[in-house]
This record gives C-alpha cells, sequence and structure tokens, in this order.
C-alpha cells in the first residue's frame, strides 16, 4: 500500500487570516475591560556536536529512527551543529463572551517538515479557539499529554511521548479534582510497504478514511501531583483504486492507553513519566515509524498480502531536580518498541533506546543557558544491525510574552 499521512498544514498566509478572523470575533464579541492580544515565546540557538552519524535533515535533533540503517549510511563520523529552528513564537486572543470565556491560539515555529524537511523556516504547529468546554480547530489530541514531556534541550524528546496536534472538536470539562475530555479528531496513518515497496500494484492502494479518530482523557489529582489516563480507537482503511488480479483492499483497528503522571518526590525533585501501548498509532508518538505493515498471506491466492497495524509499546522517566534558585539538572531514559510485520525490510525500526543528562542556568528572569549529554540506540527488525549516536548541545533561551489590555486595543 503506499504512503497516506496527515495532510499538510495550512500556508502561512492563510493561518495569518485566520488569526485576524479569529481575533476579530474577539474584538467584535468582548467587553472592553476583558479582552486582550498577546504574543508569546522564546528564542533558541543551540550548537553541538554529534560524535557519530545520524541523517543530516534531522542534524539539530537526536531521532532514534533517523539513525544509520547500514553501516556508514551518513557517514562520515562526527559534525557540528549550529540552529535556530526550535525558536518559537505564537499569537493570542481572549476575551468574555455570552457563550463563555473565547481564547484563541496561533503558533508556529521555524522547524522545515514535509517539502521543507531540513531546512529552517516557517512552520505551523497550532490554531484553534477554546470557546466554554469546547476547543474546535488544530491543537494537541486528547491522547497527548503535553504537560508530561520533560523540559530537555533536545527537541524531538523523548521518543516515546505522544505527541500528535490534530484538527478536531474536542469537548473539556475541568474541576478541582481533575479533568475529562472526548474528541473527534482528523484520522490519518502512515505505512511501511516494505519489501514489497517497489511494486507497482501497491501505488494504486490509497487511503480511505471515512470516520474520524476518537480520543479521551481522564486526569486526577494524586498525591502531589496527578495520574492521567487515556485512549484512542482509529479506523485505518485502504482501497484499491484500480482493478487487479488481487485484493489489496483492507482495514485495521487502531487502538491505544497512554498512562502518565507528574509528580512533586521533594520540594525540588520533579518525576515525570508515561507508558503507552497500542496498534497502529505510532503517528500518536514523537518517533516511532510508520503505523502500518504488511504480512505475507501466500495461502490465499485473493489476498496475498494483508496490511496490519503494528504494535508498538514505549515509556520514559525523567527526574527535574532543581539544585538551586538558578541551576537545575534534568536526566531520563526512554524506550520505544515496535512489533514488526513479517515482510517489513529486515532494516525496518525495531526499537530505539534514548537518554538525556542536562545542567540548566537561568541568570536572569526569561533567560536560560545549559549544556545536555544526549544518548540514542537504534536496533533493526531481523537484519542483525544496530547503530548509536552520543551527542553534547549546548543552547541559550530567551523567553518573552507581552499582552495588550482591553482599554489599549480600544484607541484609534
Amino acid at each position: 500500500m503506499s504512503h497516506f499521512r496527515f495532510p499538510q498544514c495550512l500556508k502561512p498566509l492563510q493561518v495569518l487570516q485566520l488569526l485576524l478572523f479569529l481575533l476579530g470575533i474577539s474584538q467584535a464579541n468582548a467587553q472592553e475591560q476583558e479582552r486582550s492580544i498577546g504574543i508569546y515565546g522564546y528564542f533558541k540557538t543551540d550548537i553541538g556536536y554529534n560524535f557519530d552519524q545520524a541523517d543530516p535533515d534531522w542534524f539539530d535533533i537526536l531521532r532514534v529512527t533517523k539513525l544509520p540503517q547500514y553501516k556508514d549510511q551518513f557517514a562520515p563520523d562526527g559534525r557540528i551543529y549550529f540552529s535556530v529552528r526550535q525558536t518559537r513564537f505564537g499569537f493570542k486572543g481572549q476575551s468574555q463572551t455570552p457563550l463563555g470565556q473565547l481564547k484563541a491560539i496561533l503558533e508556529f515555529d521555524l522547524f522545515g517538515v514535509g517539502p521543507d524537511i531540513g531546512q529552517t523556516t516557517l512552520h505551523f504547529r497550532k490554531a484553534y479557539v477554546e470557546i466554554g468546554r469546547f476547543t474546535v480547530g488544530h491543537a494537541e489530541s486528547a491522547f497527548t499529554d503535553s504537560e508530561v514531556q520533560p523540559f530537555t534541550l533536545d527537541f524531538g524528546a523523548p521518543p516515546s511521548l505522544t505527541l500528535l496536534r490534530s484538527v478536531q472538536v474536542q469537548y473539556k470539562q475541568v474541576s478541582e479534582r481533575g479533568r475529562w475530555a472526548i474528541g473527534l479528531e482528523r484520522p490519518g496513518a502512515s505505512s511501511d510497504e516494505g519489501i514489497y515497496a517497489d511494486r507497482i500494484e501497491l501505488q494504486n492502494v490509497k487511503a480511505a478514511f471515512v470516520v474520524p479518530d476518537l480520543a479521551a482523557e481522564y486526569r486526577r489529582k494524586a498525591w502531589n501531583g496527578y495520574i492521567e489516563l487515556a485512549g484512542i480507537l482509529k479506523w485505518i482503511r485502504w482501497k484499491n483504486t484500480v482493478p487487479a488480479p488481487i485484493d489489496l483492499t483492507g482495514e485495521e483497528i487502531g487502538w491505544g492507553f497512554n498512562f502518565s503522571s507528574v509528580q512533586q518526590l521533594r520540594a525540588k525533585s520533579l518525576f515525570k513519566g508515561q507508558l503507552v501501548y497500542g496498534k497502529g498509532i505510532e503517528s500518536h508518538l514523537i518517533d516511532a515509524g510508520p503505523d502500518v505493515g504488511i504480512d505475507n498471506n501466500f495461502d490465499d491466492p485473493t489476498t496475498p498480502l494483508l496490511g496490519v497495524a503494528l504494535p508498538v509499546v514505549g515509556g520514559f522517566a525523567f527526574l527535574e531536580q532543581k539544585w538551586t534558585s538558578k541551576w537545575r539538572s534534568i536526566m531520563g531514559y526512554s524506550r520505544v518498541r515496535i512489533y514488526n510485520s513479517d515482510a517489513q525490510a529486515g532494516n525496518a525500526f525495531r526499537d530505539g533506546h534514548y537518554a538525556t543528562l542536562s545542567l540548566l542556568h537561568e541568570p536572569i528572569p526569561k533567560i536560560t543557558t545549559g549544556a545536555e549529554l544526549q544518548w540514542g540506540k537504534r536496533n533493526n527488525f531481523s537484519d542483525g544491525f544496530e547503530s548509536s549516536a552520543i551527542r553534547v548541545q549546548f543552547s541559550f533561551m530567551y523567553f518573552f510574552s507581552h499582552t495588550i489590555s482591553g482599554s489599549v486595543l480600544n484607541e484609534p
């Protein structure tokens, strides 16, 4: 089956027009003293050295799936890098309406993906509106717990973190004891044709999504933090679009569960951890490979190849330790494991290990500097090859946030 992926994001001009439209709604419906428009984000510069090899399109983050699949794939060893691609900025507007508080978010970074992979360019991240208990737009999936993500200097960490932003409609209810949410989200998946990637028959197999993904989460305050359980259900379908002697049309049910927790262990020690398991949900993880693979089914000549949702299990544990008011460290380990289908290539990604250790310093408010030691390892499916990388990264970050109040907005 051919690759089918989440649709590309909106163009910058389109999302800028969306922002102006949303802010226009804010101004039209708000009371003067209850609306505001703001800008937020951070400037980030990374300087690092990779002692080993990695895909040059991902030169400034350590992705275990982008480590070499065979010896010297990205030779030579050793490469210094400079990057500002993790710089992020966004616009926010909020106001009070008869339906409740309205909040609009539009956010970008400079990390090129898709046709801009490897480039420093404007990259759309979010565009959504919250009004009352509803969220509409491009935002984090209900299957995602963004608060459990550790503050690593590496942008792509940890690989087993569930982190997907999708166009959706979500309902959320918050109480003193916790919250719960349920959402209908844009469907999508990615596939690996494996050893049959060059077969012409597979080029005519296209995605055929007909219902949205269903995602839900439940969070409860517990101990000195919270625990959260999230789930997702996906109907993944593909169809052969031209007549063929063999039937390549098929479908799979993707599903997953995600358990996460943030706990304040001591006054200066914070634990963040997550466990995830499912089938066909690799796209919901930061770095886990394709959702669907191919199994051989030669006993049935009409359907000799079957698409299957690939099982995945992952987890991580990180500790954030504050030494003084200006110094802190972050350390942790993550692993992600794919249970491959039998027709995937021998050098397909099977599992990855990842670990970091950092020392951060905040000399003055809104400025953070630090150094981080990063390690990653990749194991292939069945050819016995493995690769690893060690990197050292130094980073400088300046955080900013500025809000214009309602009274200022009314000035001519």
